[in-house]
């Protein structure tokens, strides 16, 4: 499945006139590849060892153009760093309030919520967004000692 996406997510890129360099193709992969909606930090640390010439700022660039392309994500939570989504299906989030780990929750997608809503307010509604906040598993262990 994770090759399928990879080989979608390249083809997009091509059709939107952005060159494929071998970054590129690793940040992506990462994504990906990762579940943990990785900060541009973390992705740095991440290939650092591969792409030595490679900075940070090399990678927030060019997680900008796969924002602008609708391949990712930034998931702003308050939080000081934001986190990247490899856009895959419609879903939400649940978050730890301790630690501030995310993980994907699948579930219908609350399309009434939004009909509803622009009934209700006359409102045009492009989008919305669901947070759950809880405590992980990890840190629910952690309090328990």
């Amino acid at each position: 499945m994770e090759h399928n996406e990879l080989k979608e997510a390249l083809d997009k890129l091509k059709e939107t006139g952005v060159r494929i360099t071998p970054q590129r193709h690793a940040i992506l992969e990462y994504l990906i590849s990762s579940m943990s909606h990785p900060t541009a930090d973390e992705i740095y640390k991440a290939l650092e060892g591969k792409f030595p010439n490679m900075s940070v700022a090399t990678v927030y660039n060019n997680l900008r153009v796969f924002r602008e392309v609708n391949l990712v994500k930034e998931l702003t939570y308050g939080d000081s760093s934001s986190r990247f989504d490899f856009i895959t299906s419609h879903h939400y989030h649940i978050i730890c309030s301790e630690c501030g780990k995310i993980v994907d929750f699948h579930y219908p997608g609350l399309d009434e919520v939004e009909q509803f809503a622009s009934h209700v307010s006359g409102f045009k509604i492009s989008h919305h967004r669901l947070e759950i906040y809880g405590t992980c598993p990890d840190c629910s262990k952690n309090e328990a000692h």
